[in-house]
């Protein structure tokens, strides 16, 4: 409770603002002790953001540098994976059941975000289920350590993880909660959905309306927040995922989107020798890709509401699991 008193002031009206820039900071011990890249960013963040600086040296006596996270984010990447052998990780009995239960225990606020932004519930249950498995894996990580270990010590991504760092000091500061406190990946994702610093304080919001915004411990907030990035990434209430194509003739490979970003729409692929059996408009954006599965090729178009689950995650797998996800739980719910 004292950390807790001690860093609430910082949000404090009338606090008093320590310099670091032209005053004598107190030196830093812990890991961190005598680092000159801590030292800069506690300025910055004096200077630009108003934070107290001896405050701020206090609370980086207590951040440590984990060579954990470095060793998991440095770890080469695994075989990449085909859909045959991702979709199994992802659609399961177990995290179907869970899902369901998520649904039925969540129902009210999964049916006010539908009407308040037009995502439906399975594609939120869904989300939360393939981040997290409805919070039983959120994390155990100090998302400041995280974060911290990331900016400081890890050269290749350092810019964009002292970005979350500053981000993640200003939504402490905001909801008023000890940083200390909070947990999350060994890359600083935060709770049931798994946000960055810069997502929750650009998409996060109090859905329950008690006066905080709380996505570790608070489903109905969780759920609000997804449904708040879905909507604002331009998610099209009522409209179509994917399409699954049929594909002829010698230039269908021409029409594989390179990345994810929808650079044809469905006439460039028709005239490519792809069809679909569902009605598209012709100007219609599409993402256009290719998975193996258990029984070979499959060819899909990505409609704009796919796009915008990749921007949760960029990637097309991850975007087809959750979509594919949200379809067994409508199935499996049947009329309820």
């Amino acid at each position: 409770m004292k950390a807790l008193r001690k860093w609430m002031q910082l949000g404090a009206t009338g606090m008093a603002l320590v310099g670091l820039l032209g005053a004598a900071a107190p030196a830093l011990s812990g890991d961190y002790e005598g680092s000159p890249q801590v030292a800069e960013f506690v300025a910055e963040m004096t200077r630009d953001y108003g934070f107290a600086g001896e405050q701020l040296v206090d609370l980086f006596r207590e951040v440590e540098r984990k060579q954990s996270i470095l060793d998991a984010i440095s770890r080469p990447a695994e075989r990449v994976k085909q859909w045959k052998e991702y979709r199994p990780i992802f659609i399961t009995p177990a995290r179907l059941q869970k899902g369901l239960a998520f649904w039925d225990q969540h129902a009210d606020a999964l049916a006010r975000a539908e009407k308040e932004y037009g995502v439906p519930a399975q594609v939120i249950v869904a989300i939360i289920g393939v981040e997290t498995f409805y919070g039983g894996n959120t994390g155990n990580f100090r998302v400041i350590d995280a974060l911290s270990t990331l900016g400081f010590d890890y050269p290749p991504r350092a810019d964009f993880f002292r970005k979350q760092l500053k981000e993640f000091l200003l939504l402490a500061r905001e909801e008023q909660v000890d940083p200390l406190m909070l947990k999350g990946s060994y890359a600083g994702a935060m709770g049931l959905p798994q946000f960055m610093p810069s997502s929750f304080r650009a998409y996060a919001v109090d859905f329950d309306g008690d006066g905080h915004i709380d996505i570790w411990n608070n489903p109905v907030d969780a759920i609000g927040s997804v449904a708040s990035y879905f909507k604002r990434h331009g998610w099209v209430h009522g409209g179509p995922v994917v399409s699954r194509a049929q594909v002829r003739g010698e230039r269908i490979d021409e029409g594989l989107t390179q990345g994810l970003d929808p650079v044809k729409n469905v006439g460039d692929l028709k005239a490519l020798g792809w069809s679909s059996g569902d009605v598209l408009r012709d100007d219609v954006p599409v993402t256009a890709f290719k998975l193996e599965g258990d029984e070979g090729a499959e060819y899909w178009m990505g409609l704009p509401n796919f796009y915008v689950i990749t921007r949760y995650n960029r990637s097309v797998m991850y975007a087809m699991a959750v979509h594919q996800l949200s379809e067994s739980l409508v199935n499996a719910r049947g009329g309820r």
